[in-house]
This record gives C-alpha cells, sequence and structure tokens, in this order.
C-alpha cells in the first residue's frame, strides 16, 4: 500500500487556531448522511475530512443520519452507508440519528412558536412558493403569519396528533421576508407525512425540514465544526438564526469547502437513483457507478480512494477532476503490491510444431517484479498455447514489434517463437499461428546474442482456466453529462462503457485466487474477482488499465 498524503488544508487551520486561542478543547465533526441511496465518491471527501480530523486531533466524530423523509429513506441504505465508511477505513465515535431527536425538535419548534418566531402556515406548498419572491425581488407576507401564539401552539398540536393531511399545514419560522438571503424568508420547519418512518413506526405524521434538524443536531451532540459543502453557505445565517433563537446547549461554527465533482460521471443521488431504476446499471453497487460500493466491487482500495481525495485537497474553489488522476490514484496503491499474473483475454491459438507432443513443463516466475518475499508462481508451457488476438498482425506498421509472418518474439518468461505460417478461417481472418521455438531461448536467455525486441504474454492451452472478465469503461461519452440543458443525461451514457469478454484463459494459479487480492495482469492491467464470481465461474473486472505506449501510438483502444 502507497505512504498516504499528510493533509494540510484551510479548515484544519482553522482548528488548530481555535485550540491555540483555547475556544475548543476538544474537537467534535460529524457525518449527517441522508440513508436515502449509497455513498458516492463525493461523500469520501467528507468522510475523509470529518473522521481524519477526529482521528489525527484524538476528537469524536458522530455518524448521524439525516432520516428526517420517511418517503425515500430506509435501513438498507443505512446499513450499506456503515459498511462503506467502514470499508474505507474509519470508524465513528457515536451513532446517532435525527430521529433520536425528534422530541427535542419538536420542544424547540413550540419554543420559536412561545417567542413568535414561528407560526403554521395554512397555505399550499404552491401559494408558499409563488408568494418566496426571486433574488432581486422580495417576498410577500403568508396572511396567517399574523396568527396568535396560542392558535399557533394549538394548531402545531393538532398537526402533530394527526388531525390534517398531508400538505394541509406546514410550520414557518417567522424571520424576514424581504432578506436578500431567500434562505432567510420564512422557511418552512415542519411539515405533514403520514407515512411510517423506518425507525419511530407510527410514532410521528409531523418531520422536521432539513435545515431545522440538522444545526440543531450539531449542538446537541456538542460539535464544535459543522463542515458541510459550499452549496449549503447560503444556508449558514439560517443556521446561525436557529443557534441564537432556541435554548441549545452548544454553538456550532458551520464551515464550507467545495464539493468533489469529477468528469464523466454524475455526483446527484437524484440522478444515480434514476439510473439504477431504469436499469442502465446493474444496482447501487454497478462497478461503473461512483458510488463506494461499485467503486469497491470493481476493485478500488480504501487507500488509492483516500490518496485521491488528499491529493485533489479541501478548498473553497469550485473545480472538476480528472478521471485520471483517481485511475493515477488507484495504479499507484496497486502497483507496489499487487500480484502478477497472465491472462489472455482474447485467445489466439498457437501451436509450437517443433515442441514434442504431449510433453509440458513448469516455469518458476517471480509473483511481483519487485518484492521477493512474495514468492514465485507455476507457470506450465506446452506445445499450444493462447496469445493476445492483438498481439498479431499480418501487415504490422514501424514499431510494432509482435507477431507476425516470419518474425519473432519472446514469450514472456518463456522462448523466442517465430511464427512459420497463419491457418485461416473462411473469411480470411487468423484462426491459429504456427510457430517454431528456439529451445536455448529458455528463462530470458539469448545465447546466440541476438535481441528480440518483442515481448508478450500467453497461457498454455491445456493448463490455463476459462474465466468472463468485463471491461468497465467511464459511464459517460462526455466530461459533462449535465453540460447541455436541452438534453437528458442519459443521452450521454457511454454505449462501451461494459464490455464482457467470456472465452477469456487465464493462467493456472488464478484458479485459486484469493478474493481479497487485486492482480496485475500483465500487459493489460488491475483486476479484481467480482462479487459474482465462483470457482467453476470465474468473473474479473478491471478495475483500470495500463499504459500502453502502441495502443495510444496507434489510437486503438486498450484491452
Amino acid at each position: 500500500m502507497s505512504e498516504e498524503i499528510k493533509p494540510v488544508n484551510f479548515v484544519r487551520q482553522i482548528i488548530d487556531d481555535d485550540i491555540r486561542t483555547g475556544r475548543h478543547q476538544e474537537i467534535v465533526t460529524r457525518f449527517p448522511p441522508e440513508p436515502n441511496g449509497y455513498l458516492h465518491i463525493g461523500h469520501c471527501k467528507s468522510i475523509w475530512l470529518n473522521f481524519g480530523i477526529k482521528d489525527d486531533y484524538r476528537g469524536r466524530c458522530t455518524l448521524r443520519f439525516d432520516d428526517t423523509n420517511p418517503l425515500k429513506e430506509s435501513q438498507k441504505f443505512a446499513s450499506m452507508i456503515e459498511e462503506d465508511i467502514r470499508w474505507l477505513g474509519y470508524e465513528w465515535t457515536t451513532l446517532a440519528h435525527a430521529s433520536d431527536y425528534f422530541e427535542q425538535l419538536y420542544d424547540y419548534a413550540v419554543h420559536l412558536i412561545r417567542e413568535g418566531l414561528a407560526f403554521v402556515d395554512s397555505q399550499s406548498s404552491e401559494q408558499i412558493r409563488e408568494q418566496r419572491g426571486t433574488l432581486t425581488e422580495p417576498g410577500t407576507d403568508s396572511p396567517f403569519r399574523t396568527r396568535a401564539v396560542e392558535e399557533n401552539l394549538s394548531l402545531f398540536k393538532r398537526m402533530r396528533n394527526g388531525e390534517f393531511a398531508d400538505g394541509e399545514h406546514v410550520l414557518r419560522a417567522k424571520i424576514d421576508m424581504a432578506s436578500p438571503n431567500i434562505n432567510l424568508r420564512d422557511p418552512v420547519l415542519y411539515r405533514i407525512r403520514h407515512h411510517a418512518h423506518q425507525r419511530t413506526g407510527d410514532r410521528w405524521c409531523i418531520y422536521p425540514m432539513y435545515d431545522f434538524a440538522h444545526g440543531q443536531g450539531d449542538a446537541i451532540e456538542g460539535v464544535t465544526h459543522s463542515l458541510c459543502t459550499l452549496e449549503f453557505e447560503d444556508h449558514r445565517a439560517l443556521y446561525d438564526w436557529f443557534i441564537e433563537h432556541l435554548p441549545v446547549p452548544s454553538r456550532p461554527r458551520q464551515i464550507e469547502f467545495s464539493r468533489l465533482n469529477l468528469n464523466y460521471t454524475v455526483m446527484s443521488k437524484r440522478l444515480l437513483t434514476r439510473l439504477v431504476e431504469l436499469g442502465h446499471v446493474d444496482g447501487w453497487d454497478d462497478p461503473r457507478m461512483p458510488t463506494i460500493s461499485g467503486l469497491r466491487r470493481r476493485g478500488y482500495t480504501p487507500a488509492s480512494l483516500r490518496n485521491f481525495i488528499a491529493s485533489v485537497g479541501i478548498t473553497r474553489k469550485p473545480n472538476v477532476i480528472e478521471m485520471g488522476l483517481l485511475e493515477k490514484c488507484v495504479r499507484e496503491d496497486l502497483d507496489p503490491t499487487a500480484p502478477r499474473a497472465m491472462a489472455v483475454l482474447r485467445p489466439l491459438k498457437v501451436v509450437i510444431e517443433n515442441y514434442p507432443e504431449g510433453a509440458s513443463e513448469v516455469i518458476e516466475a517471480p509473483r511481483h517484479p519487485h518484492k521477493t518475499d512474495l514468492g514465485t508462481r507455476q507457470l506450465v508451457f506446452s506445445r499450444e498455447i493462447f496469445v493476445e488476438r492483438s498481439d498479431y498482425l499480418d501487415d504490422p506498421p514501424k514499431g510494432y514489434f509482435r507477431l507476425a509472418p516470419g518474425r519473432e518474439v519472446r514469450l514472456r518468461h518463456a522462448y523466442v517463437i517465430r511464427c512459420t505460417e497463419v491457418v485461416r478461417d473462411e473469411q480470411g481472418e487468423p484462426v491459429e499461428l504456427r510457430c517454431q521455438y528456439d529451445p536455448e531461448t529458455g528463462r530470458g536467455q539469448a545465447p546466440d546474442g541476438r535481441k528480440v525486441k518483442g515481448i508478450i504474454h500467453w497461457v498454455s492451452a491445456n493448463h490455463s482456466v476459462r474465466a468472463q472478465v468485463r471491461l468497465y469503461d467511464r459511464l459517460f461519452s462526455v466530461p459533462d453529462p449535465l453540460s447541455d440543458r436541452d438534453r437528458d443525461f442519459l443521452e450521454a451514457l457511454n454505449p462501451h462503457s461494459l464490455e464482457c469478454l467470456k472465452e477469456c484463459r487465464l493462467e493456472t494459479s488464478l484458479g485459486q485466487a484469493d478474493r481479497d487480492t487485486r492482480y496485475q495482469f500483465e500487459r493489460v492491467g488491475y483486476f479484481f474477482q467480482d462479487a459474482q464470481s465462483a470457482p467453476d465461474a470465474l468473473v474479473f473486472n478491471r478495475i483500470v488499465s495500463l499504459r500502453d505506449t502502441w495502443m495510444r501510438k496507434s489510437g486503438q483502444s486498450p484491452n
């Protein structure tokens, strides 16, 4: 595993100043996901920041589920979020839920009503929206804004008791309908939802809005630094207004940082949900998805994601990160430790005519070129082998050092062979190569002093295992799938984001491959066994390809 980058950022500088000035003795953060979908790589940034601060400052971090909307949330999503965080290498100090505080939040709402700072509005959501105003025009007061305190208290209690239908009333804060910050224009605090909650059942039929539950949850938990992304910057004034006007036990400080945007994908739970529900991907953990579960299934490592976030850094400047940086981080993490193996994804048969029929030999090859402690693996060499179809051309261009009629190439860890004949099908496509091998060139030797530039991988035809290999590419064919507002983002899906190769041949050592091990298929890329893989039906996912100078030069796609 590669060494992880030591974090330095403006948030930590604020924390350092707070500790130095004695403002805080203990640092407390929180990570507050909604259990309405799987976490994606954008959440890694907040996880890395909040839990990393907890670890480095020996503080506390609460995993608090924002379960305030029972229509979209489930325990299934909550359980997967816990699994993802632990897989990334973090542990929370306390597990909490916004629903733990429902009674306290209700009391806080009653306090605002008693203070004349909240009222029950009986308008429809459309009317409230129309009266909100615009960025350049102030809003209009609700006709119910002047309701008496006792009437508001009575109506709010009846809302809780289930006497009204969904949408019949809401509770709103009474702040300033002329405020230039639209979030302060009498925001809704509670709405009626006659829907069972996954934790509280039918105990409640009114649920707090996120803006009301979030800050008060922070205060109840003693959070010192409430870290969130920049889209909540305009909500900070409302966050502080609640803290100022409620009898909360502490005063958290909200700090915003830029969210993680990655090209060739989307980072919206709403859009990811559409991909899943419409069947464009194979569930939330599809290896093409930017979800943590999808990346885990594909074979990404926790360290590679943590190093990716550290490379991006924590700033206030919005930016879009290149997918190539993420791929670079996983290569750098895997290269020093991933065992090597040979796999032929598109087999082309080779018959070595001067090798004895029925004979075979065992070749010891290193499991890793630089880590002798990983030992060796056994390759079987025989008369019939498979090579990659792309390692043969009838009429090769200049600079091509693989097989061609009359040309020779070295088989990795084995002999030099020369192509002497090509067997073709009815369409004229090569189906078999006839070759001669030089028995004096085994184990990388070349006693006659000649140099062979080309080295290709191979597997024995009779001493290899079959497997399905899934080649994953970017989910979208354009860097920004949302750039064209006149087009549905689904139209930008990459039709070649998944290619399933079903007749691949792997060296025999992969037949007993460890399910948790990532491998480098020599000259091909890094691979990991899929969750659907079985001993009698191996399935490997490509995590990321290797750099291939010939493919880049020729403009071809990698394997």
